[in-house]
């Protein structure tokens, strides 16, 4: 009688494991059958505090949220101060780091929780001095981001990791990679929700990309793939950002590339001129994604709504493919294993 006892205690004191992935369906999504052509969001609620509308992003990696959306947040113990770098707008989010759980809801009211993780309270933004989009603001009211990408702390968003993941430290998944088999770290982002979890069949259908592990950030390293413009060749070989935050995709290309296809765009940039095709191939020794289109084509849904140029050959080649990559793959991201996933789904 005592051995059940101490059972029963044993039992009460772990958390259950999460029995199957959840589905969260966009509070935005498109008809079936209608391509997605702006970023997704869902409802996120911080420390057990009211709903708020939220952008998923594949992007960024964390929560970053107005301090003023955190209940007690002036009783929380902060973690230090803390910053991220929308470099797609400019805009710089400045406050302190504190730890909370997280709960993500879907449309149809399916919801998760995580594990306290750091969460980015903003108190001030800031913008880059060639901003796209900003406006300095002090006490902001409305920011809400839901950052779920991996490979990101290199670009202005220090620490970044898997720590701060909010689909990565759900209750009951486990941590650092210790999950159940029958429940890994991971997701899956369609047109129309995100799959939460990933179990032992989920990813069958899909072509998978093997990442390089990242030491320094305990993370994993990017999407390899190679560009070319008008058929140019050779590609020009670097990586890929599936990013479910923007509609309008920022490419990086050597001269080679980019010669006479450039246009003068807003704000002294440029951009990839109307009439211009792009074709992503997988990188060296992978087998996926593989897609093109052509710039300024409004009949293909996987058309950005413009091509933004960054930088002039001085960087590594780059795209980030915008959230309208979705009307050609479904995208798996498996944290345990160190893979990305794309499923065809249409054109």
């Amino acid at each position: 009688m005592r051995a059940a006892t101490l059972i029963l205690l044993s039992l009460l004191a772990t958390p259950a494991f999460a029995q199957q992935p959840a589905v969260l369906p966009y509070l935005n999504a498109p008809a079936e059958g209608a391509p997605i052509l702006r970023p997704p969001t869902l409802s996120l609620s911080i420390n057990g505090g009211p709903a708020r509308r939220a952008i998923m992003d594949t992007g960024s990696t964390g929560v970053v949220v107005s301090a003023s959306a955190i209940p007690g947040f002036d009783q929380l113990t902060p973690l230090g101060p803390g910053e991220l770098t929308y470099t797609s707008s400019g805009r710089i989010m400045r406050g302190v780091n504190v730890m909370v759980p997280v709960t993500v809801a879907g449309a149809d009211g399916t919801s998760v929780t995580t594990q306290p993780i750091p969460v980015l309270a903003v108190t001030r933004i800031d913008c880059l001095r060639n901003a796209r989009r900003c406006r300095p603001m002090d006490a902001p009211r409305r920011v809400s981001m839901l950052g779920i990408g991996f490979a990101r702390a290199k670009d202005r968003q220090p620490g970044a990791g898997p720590g701060r993941n909010p689909f990565l430290n759900v209750a009951g998944m486990g941590q650092a990679g210790t999950g159940t088999a029958d429940f890994k770290r991971g997701y899956v982002v369609t047109r129309r929700g995100v799959q939460v979890g990933l179990a032992k069949d989920t990813g069958a259908g899909f072509q998978k990309v093997k990442l390089a592990a990242d030491p320094a950030t305990g993370d994993w390293q990017p999407i390899p793939a190679c560009l070319s413009l008008n058929a140019r060749a050779p590609a020009a070989c670097g990586t890929l950002l599936l990013d479910t935050g923007v509609s309008i995709m920022y490419l990086t290309l050597p001269p080679a590339q980019t010669d006479g296809l450039a246009v003068p765009g807003l704000r002294g940039g440029r951009v990839v001129a109307d009439g211009a095709s792009l074709a992503i191939s997988p990188g060296a020794g992978q087998p996926a994604p593989a897609y093109s289109f052509t710039v300024g084509d409004r009949s293909n849904p996987v058309t950005p709504e413009r091509v933004i140029l960054v930088g002039r050959g001085d960087r590594p080649p780059f795209v980030n493919t915008t959230v309208r990559a979705l009307n050609a793959f479904d995208y798996l991201f498996d944290a345990d294993a160190g893979e990305a996933g794309f499923r065809a789904v249409g054109r």
